[in-house]
């Protein structure tokens, strides 16, 4: 004879035996209990936390007739009427559960609620269930809008889905909504425990706790791995049979890789790394289990108080919170978490998994020659390197150079400044006069009028971009005919401004006159030409530095590109 599996054999036939939502039976048992019911409902949630189970017993609820058949509306279901019965046994005629996933069309939708219209044959209502109604089609839904809001008295619609994001605002306002929670681990793990119980299956807390974890959140999957295990154990349910089933790892190996991290064992780690290989143990699962302990370490660090006993790993939690600092946790999370989605573009996922680990260990806050931990004066060399000699950190302080050690390669990151008489480097090229240009006999100085003009904004910036072509004085008034380098400036209104502000500073009319060209000795652009040069000096002064050309040839430290800017 087959077996019934666990979840169909196991399955709640009451309320009261339901577990883990008990926000959603203390609603519908206080309706029912009320006689306030709606005339449908809606559960959503994730695969296996109960909602066709739920759908279930609210029609039998709805529809018990007690032992005796007087008996009326009840949030306690006999179990032993009727309708009870077929309702268990899925044969009850005034109770039809609908696939949404495989009856999607209007016509299917027509066809149920035309024999809606139809009265119960031998129950108090006819109870539609339509399970992932989500897959319905727009035109469905529409269809159905108008009797799931008045629907007959003897109608009563239960709707489940897994996606509710899906189902149309027209549906959920006319439901009552119920989200249906996922299974905590200790709550999988009791009902296991009773169950394995009255099945005369020995079991081991820590396989009940791993099929939980596993579960994610679904008591269905947890029965059916439970299923599974007793198969594969062929006797207890032992912990170590179901991490070889699952392939999880022990945890005695996460604290093994943490030990090594804290010690700065990197062979240790390698070969951690190894015998999980040789016994083909889930590196995904592995990272995913590290990042799970680190992020208890981290809870232990910072509220000591929420680290259970009931833990299994509580005083290796406890243990490693103290012996690790906090930044330490932080880094080896994120590189936990952001180390798996990196495993299918390793070679293989054991040199994926262990670059995270060599990656935690290379990252290590506090490590490193660029530690902000460490004084200049005891910084210690990394592997390979020499140390940097107190005379060279004198002469560094001495020439005024600032340079930033950084981990493979090291840079240096400098700015110019004034050289010491010890030191031979090229000066930076001076910065020409800004030449004046002859017009006429009366040779005006433009640019220092430009600069005195009080005014400011796109005005200034106007005055900034202008070059003299053309200075004709007649007697008060004068003409000037300039060229502008942003001709977008020179607007009407502002050349007419700009003509204002020269005329009130020399005392004389003065009209402007634009003409296309380049503006090759405008205020603008001998200040660029000086910036220019000035920023070539600097990096021809840094590069020809004797302690720069020191650094760079005995630890490969380059300087960074952007970095020199030419002291004011």
């Amino acid at each position: 004879m087959t077996a019934l599996a666990l979840a169909r054999k196991w399955r709640p036939r009451d309320f009261s035996t339901l577990v883990g939502q008990e926000h959603v039976v203390k609603a519908l048992t206080h309706a029912l209990d009320q006689q306030r019911l709606h005339h449908a409902w809606l559960f959503t949630g994730t695969r296996g936390v109960g909602k066709t189970t739920i759908s279930r017993i609210l029609a039998k609820a709805l529809n018990c007739t007690g032992a005796d058949g007087q008996g009326q509306m009840t949030s306690q279901p006999c179990g032993k009427c009727p309708a009870c019965t077929e309702i268990d046994a899925g044969r009850y005629v005034d109770y039809i559960e609908m696939d949404a996933a495989s009856n999607r069309g209007v016509d299917d939708m027509a066809q149920l609620l035309e024999k809606a219209m139809y009265a119960p044959s031998s129950a108090r209502f006819k109870v539609y269930m339509i399970d992932e109604v989500h897959m319905l089609t727009g035109h469905a839904f529409n269809a159905m809008l108008k009797t799931l809001e008045e629907p007959p008295p003897h109608v009563k619609f239960i709707l489940a889905t897994t996606d509710p994001q899906k189902i149309p605002v027209t549906v959920l306002s006319r439901c009552l909504q119920f989200n249906l929670k996922q299974m905590p681990v200790p709550s999988i793990v009791e009902h296991l425990e009773k169950i394995l119980e009255s099945e005369q299956v020995k079991s081991e807390i820590g396989a009940l706790r791993i099929l939980a974890k596993a579960a994610q959140g679904s008591m269905r999957d947890a029965l059916s791995l439970t299923d599974q295990a007793i198969a594969y154990a062929a006797g207890p349910v032992t912990e170590s049979a179901v991490r070889a089933m699952l392939g999880t790892l022990d945890e005695t190996y996460l604290i093994q890789i943490l030990d090594a991290l804290r010690t700065g064992d990197g062979g240790a780690l390698i070969a951690i790394a190894d015998e999980m290989a040789a016994r083909s143990s889930s590196f995904s699962l592995a990272l995913q289990d590290l990042a799970s302990l680190l992020q208890k370490i981290a809870v232990g660090q910072t509220v000591p108080s929420a680290v259970l006993d009931d833990w299994p790993e509580a005083t290796e939690v406890r243990r490693l919170a103290s012996q690790f600092n906090k930044e330490d946790i932080q880094l080896y999370y994120q590189i936990a978490i952001t180390s798996r989605p990196d495993l299918s573009l390793a070679p293989d996922e054991q040199t994926g998994f262990t670059m995270a680990l060599l990656r935690m260990l290379a990252f290590k806050p506090g490590d490193g020659a660029g530690s902000t931990k460490s004084s200049p004066s005891n910084q210690t060399p990394r592997a390979g390197g020499s140390s940097i000699s107190n005379a060279a950190k004198a002469a560094a302080n001495v020439a005024g150079h600032s340079v930033k050690a950084a981990p493979a390669p090291q840079v240096a990151q400098a700015q110019s400044v004034p050289q010491s008489s010890s030191q031979s480097a090229p000066q930076s090229t001076a910065a020409p006069k800004a030449s004046t240009v002859t017009y006429n006999s009366e040779d005006p100085d433009w640019q220092s009028w430009m600069k005195a003009l009080p005014v400011r904004g796109l005005l200034q910036q106007l005055a900034f971009q202008t070059e003299l072509q053309n200075w004709n004085e007649q007697g008060d008034s004068v003409k000037a005919t300039v060229i502008v380098g942003m001709p977008q400036l020179a607007s009407k209104e502002n050349v007419l401004r700009l003509q204002e502000a020269l005329s009130n500073y020399l005392g004389k009319s003065v009209t402007i006159l634009i003409e296309t060209g380049k503006a090759n000795h405008s205020i603008a652009a001998v200040e660029a030409k000086i910036k220019q040069e000035k920023q070539e000096g600097a990096e021809e002064s840094i590069a020809n530095d004797d302690f720069v050309k020191t650094i760079q040839t005995e630890f490969g430290a380059t300087v960074v590109p952007g970095s020199i800017r030419p002291i004011q």
